[in-house]
């Protein structure tokens, strides 16, 4: 997506491809945050837009759940987000990618002492 045009995103992302984001868990979020991760972007397709009907839909509500679960165990829930971007929107990837390098800029590091 935004490789494949050229668009520059900060190097500290690092994609993982999934066949779609209704198959984006819970548990894969918080697997993110135990293996190092400071937040999780997950980024699907356009609303109405899913080549699975509701996948999208399913990983919104999924991404909810997660800063949920992350809020009540002490980690703030802005460190997940997602977002709804087309294949052919590279330039908004990187956009987001930029804004979720920027948040947790702000936020810091997830545990103190971990580099």
């Amino acid at each position: 997506m935004a490789g494949a045009t050229c668009q520059e995103y900060p190097s500290s992302v690092i994609p993982v491809r999934v066949p779609c984001t209704g198959r984006v868990d819970v548990k894969h979020i918080i697997k993110a945050f135990r293996d190092g991760a400071d937040a999780v972007m997950v980024v699907g397709c356009l609303e109405g837009n899913c080549n699975y009907q509701f996948g999208n839909i399913e990983a919104r509500k999924r991404v909810e759940q997660a800063r949920e679960l992350l809020s009540q165990l002490g980690i703030d829930g802005e460190r997940v987000e997602m977002f709804n971007i087309a294949s052919n929107q590279g330039w908004r990837f990187a956009e987001a990618a930029r804004e979720m390098a920027s948040r947790v800029s702000r936020l810091g590091p997830v545990f103190e002492g971990r580099a």
